[in-house]
């Protein structure tokens, strides 16, 4: 449950507005867009938290991280840096898909890295050249605007065009939470299996950008890509799609031909 968001409030209302307002005190931090509440609407069947009290606290949270939000596109506006946010369930391949774009890109990037624990992908970003700040989030599912915030004062903007927010592996949470990017990308794995763009729409309507990864593997799976990009469009019709194999260096430039297309229109 994510503890963060309001979707764990599940006994006494009292107790649990009370609990919020703690969390609120000691970690003023997160939030999220109104979106958010749509994409945890099983809270709302508990009548419980259709509390007044409830509503106020989870409201404050939700506004917060969204004004931070405007703060963080207004620093890299500054900078004129375009900021991506990367999503997807774990194991799709951001991590793999950010070393092998710094092979491929004739532009210059950074990443914020997100994980419940370890730096571990920030050191593989790291071994490639790549600057690369770690956020540990410890239990929270998804990175907020808050955390990213402080993450971007640990990275030097002027030099790059590029600044990746590489999020918590998560087909939920972090599909509502702003953390004051310009785009998001949501990879989806073909190992993963189909259905995951039909059970996790709010996602993907969020996308600017979908990469299938790991489309080499489509050989050995049950896996109609054409229908799940039929899903997709049905969801978000002008959704730009690509497919991408880290074994196809073509798949990996038309990726960074898109991101320079869209710094080139900023």
């Amino acid at each position: 449950m994510c503890q963060d968001c309001g979707c764990s409030i599940t006994s006494d209302v009292h107790e649990h507005s009370h609990e919020h307002h703690e969390h609120e005190h000691h970690h003023h931090d997160y939030g999220s867009s109104e979106e958010h509440q749509k994409a945890h609407a099983h809270i709302h069947d508990n009548p419980q938290l259709n509390d007044p009290k409830t509503i106020s606290v989870i409201s404050k949270i939700l506004d917060k991280n969204d004004h931070e939000a405007a703060h963080n596109r207004e620093h890299l506006n500054s900078h004129k840096v375009l900021g991506i946010n990367l999503m997807s369930s774990p194991g799709s391949g951001k991590t793999t898909l950010l070393e092998h774009l710094a092979d491929v890109a004739d532009f210059k990037f950074s990443v914020v890295e997100g994980d419940l624990e370890t730096s571990r992908d920030a050191d593989r970003l790291k071994s490639k050249g790549i600057e690369a700040h770690q956020i540990q989030t410890g239990s929270a599912c998804h990175l907020d605007a808050f955390m990213v915030h402080k993450a971007l004062h640990h990275i030097a903007l002027d030099p790059i065009d590029v600044c990746f927010v590489e999020n918590v592996g998560n087909l939920v949470c972090p599909a509502s939470y702003d953390v004051g990017t310009h785009l998001n990308v949501v990879l989806v794995s073909v190992p993963e299996g189909e259905d995951k763009i039909a059970k996790y729409p709010v996602m993907f309507r969020q996308a600017d950008l979908i990469l299938f990864t790991k489309t080499d593997l489509l050989p050995y799976f049950d896996y109609d890509i054409e229908k799940e990009k039929e899903t997709a469009r049905k969801l978000k019709p002008n959704v730009d799609i690509l497919e991408v194999s880290t074994k196809d260096e073509d798949s990996l430039k038309r990726v960074a031909q898109w991101i320079k297309f869209k710094m080139e229109m900023r």
